[in-house]
């Protein structure tokens, strides 16, 4: 994928830049594998704000993605590449030998016409999805499970790969994009290579019409707010917040560590801020 810069015709056009999408080579989904997504606008289930600067946006349908990678044993060709709408990453279209046709993520180097093939007897190739312990040490993979058959959770975003580390016992060691080592249990899945789409975090939008399109509204500071909407708001004039920055219940925003989940806390071998 490349990235293509416009001529600067006007103030909205100047620093905005575009991806090329020659990967591209089908240009709508396959109406079976996909599905009407409705839009909550950062609202709960009690209609309660809890996403804020959320809402609008352009209508889309959400593609129904294979992350548990669980037709094992079984050869698929890659028929096309498509564009995703609802993630980062491209889509690769599967046309399996028994007739199902699925979408997977689409990694660095997958082409029309490859083949692809998940489990434990698959090659080490990329697209191909296997067990930790059957994957060699040191090699790029992505869509890893955390939980025995439930699909891949983590390493899903564009560009992202993590690294099989070391394997001990049950567990294998596996370096996430952030920087955190963190133990996954050896049956669990992931597919060989990194996440397609590299150029992805480098696009300009250029002007704020285009975060609207995405259905990001915008985004005010805490200090231009009123006190009744939060902790760092009001004051006579302008004022840098008069306290530690937080959020609008209070809670510290700057190197205040919220994770509790002492259920994982074994899992982490060297956190991600850890020098």
């Amino acid at each position: 994928m490349g990235i293509k810069q416009i001529r600067p015709i006007n103030s909205a056009s100047r620093f905005q830049s575009f991806p090329t999408f020659e990967e591209i080579t089908a240009e709508r989904p396959l109406k079976g594998l996909t599905r009407g997504k409705s839009k909550t606008g950062g609202r709960n289930n009690r209609g309660q704000l809890t996403s804020w600067f959320r809402g609008g946006g352009h209508k889309r349908r959400y593609r129904e993605i294979d992350f548990r990678r669980d037709k094992r044993g079984i050869p698929g060709k890659v028929a096309a590449i498509e564009y995703d709408p609802n993630r980062s990453a491209r889509i690769a279209r599967v046309h399996y030998a028994d007739g199902e046709k699925r979408y997977i993520l689409c990694p660095e180097g997958l082409n029309v016409g490859a083949v692809v093939m998940a489990g434990e007897q698959a090659e080490i190739n990329v697209g191909n999805a296997l067990p930790l312990r059957q994957i060699p040490l040191g090699t790029v993979i992505h869509n890893l499970e955390l939980k025995l058959g439930k699909g891949g959770q983590m390493v899903r975003a564009a560009g992202a790969g993590a690294q099989l580390m070391a394997k001990e016992g049950a567990y294998a060691q596996v370096k996430l994009p952030s920087g955190e080592v963190r133990k996954v249990h050896i049956d669990c899945y992931a597919t060989v290579g990194q996440v397609g789409n590299l150029e992805h975090e480098i696009v300009s939008f250029g002007k704020a019409g285009r975060r609207r399109w995405l259905g990001r509204r915008p985004h005010n500071r805490a200090v231009t707010m009123n006190p009744v909407d939060h902790p760092m708001g009001g004051g006579e004039g302008r004022t840098s917040g008069g306290r530690h920055p937080c959020t609008p219940w209070g809670v510290p925003t700057k190197g205040f560590k919220t994770r509790n989940n002492k259920r994982t806390e074994p899992m982490i071998v060297r956190r991600r801020n850890q020098k």
